[in-house]
């Protein structure tokens, strides 16, 4: 269900409107409606650490024009900061991972979600699960800032710390806050 269903049809059932969080970085702010019906767990974990103020102080730190933006594991100096726990998959929820969806990211691992996350600069159909396997889990979109997100999609990358596509200007995230 597309966003703007999914808004109209909460409004014509009187149900709340779906939670959103708004990252504040230095390119700007990306708005995130998310979709706690579809991905429960995801949603959970992902307003506990906005609310604990755990994406404070992170960077975007894997940037690949015409694939994703990431966030959500390293600072500044690309230390990594763990966070306090792994959810499970839901990737089999019906959202899949197209331009503006917003996802988890793992390891090979299908339950290693733990606070990273990423923004589809592209459909990536790929990332779905099938019946072959899990894939990885969409739980809400960009619903403001796309701007922004090309933007920081477009900066120039680079390898540091052995880690490729960390774009060379840091786009942090000062705040991440829900908003009503």
């Amino acid at each position: 269900m597309g966003l703007a269903n999914a808004t109209a049809k909460a409004e014509e059932t009187g149900q709340d409107a779906p939670p959103r969080v708004t990252l504040i970085t230095t390119a700007g702010e990306l708005t995130i409606e998310l979709y706690p019906d579809k991905a429960p767990a995801s949603v959970a974990n992902f307003l506990d650490l906005v609310e604990s103020g755990f994406y404070e102080g992170l960077v975007f730190h894997r940037v690949i024009a015409g694939f994703m933006i990431q966030t959500g594991g390293y600072d500044g100096a690309l230390e990594y900061r763990t966070p306090p726990r792994q959810v499970v998959n839901e990737s089999g929820n019906g959202l899949a991972n197209r331009r503006w969806s917003v996802a988890m990211a793992r390891h090979a691992d299908p339950n290693s979600a733990g606070s990273q996350f990423y923004i589809n600069m592209v459909d990536n159909h790929y990332l779905d699960a099938t019946e072959e396997g899990p894939g990885y889990t969409v739980f809400g979109e960009l619903v403001a800032g796309f701007d922004v997100a090309e933007d920081i999609e477009l900066t120039d990358t680079g390898t540091r710390s052995g880690m490729a596509d960390v774009p060379l200007a840091h786009v942090v995230v000062l705040k991440a806050q829900r908003i009503p």
